[in-house]
């Protein structure tokens, strides 16, 4: 069995997604307001700029789209949408707002999206389980 050759623009966006779910672990059991946790934060937001910046070179026929933009990229719009939103009411020491927009950015972009994203019925989710020889 072969296992499917991953485009330079897939594998980047999938290794920046584990690696933001990983980050964004780490940010929500760690201390908060030190220095580690807004250099992990600044991590956290590159990695989100590069999982939201590679998505849009993914594209799908297999669903309803445009363009081979589906309805999942629109994770990509909320995610470029609120990331300024998170380093804005952080840098205003507005912690409530802060924390709100990233848990919602989090669970939405990262979490909602990536259940959707490793369906085997979609492309990186097919790529995925047949490369773990647990589909064909």
């Amino acid at each position: 069995m072969t296992s499917p050759v991953w485009p330079a623009h897939i594998l980047i966006h999938a290794l920046a997604a584990g690696a933001a779910l990983l980050v964004g672990i780490l940010q929500f059991a760690g201390a908060k307001g030190t220095t580690a946790h807004r250099a992990l934060g600044w991590t956290w937001v590159a990695l989100m700029l590069v999982v939201a910046g590679t998505s849009v070179f993914i594209r799908d026929v297999g669903l309803p789209n445009i363009a081979g933009y589906t309805p999942i990229h629109l994770f990509t719009l909320l995610t470029l949408a609120t990331l300024p939103v998170i380093v804005m009411r952080a840098r205003r020491g507005d912690v409530a707002g802060h924390r709100r927009a990233v848990r919602n950015l989090f669970f939405g972009a990262l979490v909602l999206a990536g259940v959707f994203t490793l369906l085997p019925s979609r492309r990186i989710g097919h790529m995925l389980w047949s490369a773990l020889g647990l589909v064909g």
